[in-house]
C-alpha cells in the first residue's frame, strides 16, 4: 500500500501559503535546501511536477493547484481536530463547499442556501464566487461539492445539471430616477414603454438574464440606453441605488430588493425568466447535503414543480440526487 508522506505535504503547503521556498523556510525556521528537498521528494512520490519556474519565481502547475486544494483541507481539518479535542464538541459540523457563479444575485444565493440554517448539527459552508468555467474546473477537481449557476451546465463529462427553479423579473430604479422616468410612459401609460431611452444597468455577457433582457427589449421595440455592464450582481445594485440606471431582479425577492437597496419597482415581466441550476459531479451525487439543496432549496420559485422544464439526458442522469 502506498502512503503519503505528510511531512512533505506540510512543507509544500507552507510554500504555497507563504508564496515561495525562501519565505516558507524562514517561517518554519529551516534551511532553504531542506525545504527544497522535501518538495522534490513529494514530486517524486506523486510522479508529477508541482511547480514551474517563471523567472526567479515559482508557479503552481495544474497538478500543484489540485494538490494545494487537498493540502489546505487536510491541514484545516487537522487544526479543527486540535480545536475539537480542546473544546470537546458533541459533533463536528458537516462541511459543504459551494461555488456561486458571478451572475447569480447574492439575495437568491442566500435564500437558496437558507435550507442549511436549521440543520443539526450546523453545516459549515465554504462559498466560492467566480465564473462558471472556473467553478466547473474546481468541481471536477473535487474542491467543490456543487456549483450554483443561472444557466444550464456545460456539456462536460462528469458534470450533472439539476434544475432548481425559475421566476419572473421585476425592473427597479432609485426613487429619483423612477420619478424622472414617469413622464416617459406611452400614451396608454403602460410598462415597458417607460424604459425606452432610460439608462439601463445590464449584467455581464455571461449572464443568462442578460440574453433574456435583450430579447425582451427587441421584441417590444424598446431601446433603453445601456450605461454599464456589471458582472457582480451586488455591485450592479449599488450603482442602481445611486440612481445610475434601471436593473432587473427576481420578482419573488422584490420587496427585499426594494428594502435593502432603497429602490422602487417600475414594472414586472413573466416572460423574462430567471432560471437557476445546481451542478454536481458523479462523485458527489449521493451527498445528503447536496440532495437537500436540490430537494428543498426552491421555495423562492412559485410553482416550481409545475413549471419544471423537460430535463436533458445529462440532467436525467443526475436526477438520483432528488
Amino acid at each position: 500500500m502506498e502512503w503519503l508522506n505528510y511531512h512533505h505535504l506540510f512543507y509544500f503547503h507552507a510554500v504555497v501559503r507563504e508564496g515561495g521556498v525562501a519565505a516558507a523556510a524562514r517561517k518554519l525556521r529551516l534551511s532553504h535546501p531542506t525545504v527544497s528537498t522535501q518538495l522534490r521528494q513529494l514530486e517524486e512520490a506523486l510522479g508529477e511536477p508541482l511547480f514551474s519556474r517563471e523567472g526567479r519565481g515559482l508557479t503552481l502547475t495544474e497538478t500543484g493547484r489540485f494538490v494545494a486544494g487537498y493540502a489546505e483541507e487536510i491541514f484545516s481539518l487537522g487544526k479543527e481536530l486540535l480545536d475539537g479535542v480542546r473544546t470537546r464538541p458533541t459533533a463536528r459540523a458537516p462541511r459543504l463547499a459551494i461555488g456561486i457563479s458571478d451572475p447569480v444575485p447574492k439575495l437568491v444565493a442566500r435564500r437558496l442556501l437558507a435550507v442549511y440554517d436549521a440543520q443539526d448539527p450546523p453545516v459549515r459552508l465554504t462559498l466560492r464566487q467566480a465564473s462558471t468555467p472556473e467553478l466547473v474546473t474546481e468541481l471536477l477537481a473535487h474542491r467543490l461539492d456543487a456549483v450554483l449557476t443561472d444557466a444550464a451546465g456545460p456539456a462536460s463529462p462528469g458534470v450533472f445539471d439539476h434544475f432548481l427553479g425559475e421566476c419572473g423579473t421585476t425592473f427597479f430604479a432609485s426613487p429619483a430616477l423612477a420619478k424622472s422616468l414617469s413622464g416617459r410612459r406611452g400614451e396608454d401609460g403602460s410598462f415597458p414603454r417607460l424604459l425606452d431611452g432610460a439608462p439601463l444597468l445590464l449584467p455581464g455577457t455571461d449572464s443568462a438574464l442578460r440574453r433574456a433582457l435583450e430579447d425582451f427589449f427587441a421584441q417590444r421595440d424598446v431601446h433603453p440606453r445601456v450605461v454599464a455592464e456589471i458582472d457582480d450582481s451586488a455591485l450592479l445594485k449599488v450603482f442602481a441605488q445611486d440612481g445610475i440606471g434601471v436593473f432587473a431582479g427576481a420578482t419573488p425577492l422584490a420587496s427585499q430588493i426594494c428594502a435593502q437597496y432603497r429602490v422602487v419597482a417600475l414594472g414586472q415581466s413573466e416572460t423574462v425568466r430567471e432560471r437557476y441550476h445546481l451542478l454536481s459531479t458523479e462523485r458527489r451525487i449521493a451527498a445528503p447535503l447536496v440532495s437537500l439543496l436540490v430537494r428543498e432549496g426552491h421555495e423562492i420559485f412559485p410553482g416550481r414543480r409545475g413549471r419544471r422544464p423537460q430535463p436533458t439526458r445529462r440532467a436525467r442522469r443526475g436526477s438520483t440526487l432528488t
